[in-house]
Parts: structure tokens; sequence; C-alpha cells
């Protein structure tokens, strides 16, 4: 597969509603799409990562510099095999998952066009619809959180995760359980608590969580392993784990009892891979984490979290509860509990040209030639 060209841009897209976590406020997307072209075919890729370096380091204008002026260079003009080889061709360049996943995941999609396959094959997949759950902001109140859960279950989705932070945690935690005692409940801090914060901590083993999304720092393992040892419920790791070897150290210190994917977090499907593979080997269960993601971003989740491993409800909900018009043609919706996988060779889905156009904030064609 020869990569013959590839096109950068820059979209806003405005989110419908104020998503609130524990580092801050969001009301909109900014989001770095690549379009990857070789032998007749485009692969798509989309950049998680945000303006500021608030969930990891990474930043989308870093993540731009990166992709324009080192990482497609040095592919643009070569014919790789496979997506190892890619990998192969970006491993001097150090860190920096997010921005190489742009590029690595659009070539999978390329990679299993050229196959003509469905990435979920190409991948190893075993089913073709996706258990899906919410990730609900911090609301205005109590009461407002009690209308926003019920409104969801109603809607079907099978786990409910609340945004905590210090001061807001065990008592509206306590109030969504008290009202439905059933549904499947988890809490993510977004690392915004320490050990300091144990006591509080330890208070949330009574509301039945299915799990608590990194509590402690973004980086960190050992306190997590401390952290677990004194808790009932799981610890689930997100911003921690990095990379498979980041995944193998935490299986060995028992940093966490479950796994969140993100293959953007890790540089993509590769990485994932080899994620997936250390967690069954470990019994520990996986589920499909979200940032936001539009369209494109969204299908290579829905893809990936086909794999046996992922057994929990993730957060790859409908496109329409985000946005008002997504970058694809596709509508990605979840129906029951259920987001069925796009169909057709790649990850099934086709950019809305003439609305991507619209948000476009900036572009550059580069050519092999």
């Amino acid at each position: 597969m020869r990569i013959e060209a590839a096109e950068l841009r820059l979209l806003e897209l405005p989110l419908k509603f104020r998503f609130e976590t524990s580092f801050g406020v969001q009301t909109k997307r900014t989001i770095l799409l690549l379009r990857l072209f070789g032998e007749g075919l485009e692969g798509l890729g989309e950049g998680v990562m945000e303006r500021l370096p608030l969930y990891r380091e990474e930043t989308v204008i870093g993540a731009r510099y990166l992709l324009e002026e080192v990482f497609l260079p040095q592919v643009l003009g070569q014919d790789l095999p496979n997506p190892e080889a890619l990998w192969e061709a970006l491993r001097p360049f150090r860190g920096n998952p997010m921005a190489k996943a742009v590029l690595e995941m659009a070539f999978f999609d390329l990679w299993a066009k050229a196959l003509g396959k469905p990435l979920w094959q190409v991948l190893g997949g075993v089913r073709r619809a996706v258990e899906v759950g919410v990730s609900l902001g911090i609301q205005p109140s109590v009461e407002d959180t009690l209308r926003v859960v019920e409104k969801h279950l109603k809607e079907g989705y099978r786990r409910i995760k609340l945004k905590i932070k210090p001061g807001w945690d065990y008592e509206v935690l306590k109030a969504v359980r008290q009202a439905f005692p059933e549904a499947t409940l988890t809490a993510d801090a977004n690392s915004a608590y320490s050990l300091a914060h144990l006591p509080r901590l330890k208070r949330l083993d009574e509301l039945r969580l299915d799990y608590i999304e990194q509590p402690l720092a973004y980086d960190d393992l050992l306190d997590h392993a401390r952290l677990q040892r004194e808790l009932a419920t799981p610890i689930c790791l997100d911003e921690s784990l990095t990379s498979a070897e980041k995944a193998r150290k935490a299986i060995e210190l028992k940093a966490g009892l479950v796994f969140n994917i993100k293959p953007a977090r890790l540089g993509g499907h590769g990485e994932s891979l080899r994620v997936h593979a250390l967690a069954q080997s470990a019994g520990i269960p996986l589920w499909m984490g979200g940032m936001l993601e539009a369209g494109v971003g969204r299908a290579h989740n829905l893809h990936l979290a086909t794999l046996p491993g992922f057994t929990k409800p993730g957060d790859v909900s409908s496109a329409s509860r985000y946005w008002e018009e997504d970058i694809v043609e596709e509508a990605l919706e979840a129906k029951d509990g259920l987001m069925p996988v796009p169909e057709g060779a790649g990850i099934g889905v086709h950019l809305k040209l003439p609305f991507v156009e619209r948000i476009t904030l900036w572009q550059r064609y580069m050519s092999a030639s």
C-alpha cells in the first residue's frame, strides 16, 4: 500500500450541551482530521487531543505540527505492506501517541479497504454491535443530575457514568443510587483526587459502583495500587494507560482491576490490540472509552470494541447526543443500549464533505510527488 497523498484539516464542531469534568468545561471540539490516499482509496483518522494539555500532555496544535512536518513526510511515497510497517517508521519518535494514532488509524482504514474487509474483521472482532453506556458531565444540581440520568436510562443506555470531583461526589452519587437502585453506575474523577482524599473515596464503597475511573494522578500507577488495596470498589485506569508496557506494569502492581481502552490514547489500534491481549491473559475486563469523537473517531472505536475482551458497556453513545450534524454521512446511533458497527470495508463511514468544508478552520494537502 503506497501512501500517495494526505490532507490535514482542523475542524471546529460545537457541542449540543455544556460538558463539565473535573478539569474544565467544553462547549465545542477542535478536531484534527486526516485523509490518507493510496491506490485509489481513502483512509480516515481523527485526532482527539485538545487545545490545552488538560487530559494528557498532547495538544491539537502540537499534533498538527508533528503530523505535517515530521510523521507524514516520513511515510509519504512509502510502500507499506501493513500497519506494523508504518509503526516501525514512527518508532524513532518518542511519545506523542495521540498524534501517531491519527496516522496509524487512518492507515488501518486504508489497509482494511485495500483488503476489502471491514475493520472489525481485520482486528479480530467477534460481534456486529457494541454494548454502550453514557458519560454524563457535572450538572448544575443534584436534581438536574437525576433528570439527565433518568432520561438516558429510558433511552436504554446500559451504564451511567458520572463525572466527579472533590465536593461533587458522594452526595450526588448517593442520590442517583437511591433513585435508581438497579442501575449500573460508575464514577469518573479524571485525576481529581490524591491519597489525602482516601476517607472520602472509601465512602463510595457503599454505593455499589461498578468501578471508579482514574481517581488519582494522570500518570500514576503506584498510588492507584495503594488505593486499590484500600477500596472494595474496583479502580478503572484511563489516563495512566498510554502503552502496553504501562498496562503490563499496572497488572503487576494491581493498580486497577478494570481498563478503559482509548485507541487514540494508546497510539492506535496496534497498541490497543497488545493491551487487549495482556488484559485478557490477566482476566481484566475492558471497555471502550470516549473523547467526544465525531463520526470518524466514533467509527474506529466501534470497530475495535467488537473484540472479545470488551465485556463492559463503553462510552460510544449516539452521535446525535453530541452534534446537531456529524461529519460523516452514516448515522451512528444506539438503540436499546446497542450500537451497530458500520458496514462496508474499512471503518464503513464516508465524510460529509460539504459540511466538513463549512467547519474547516485550516487545511493542507501534501503529495508524495
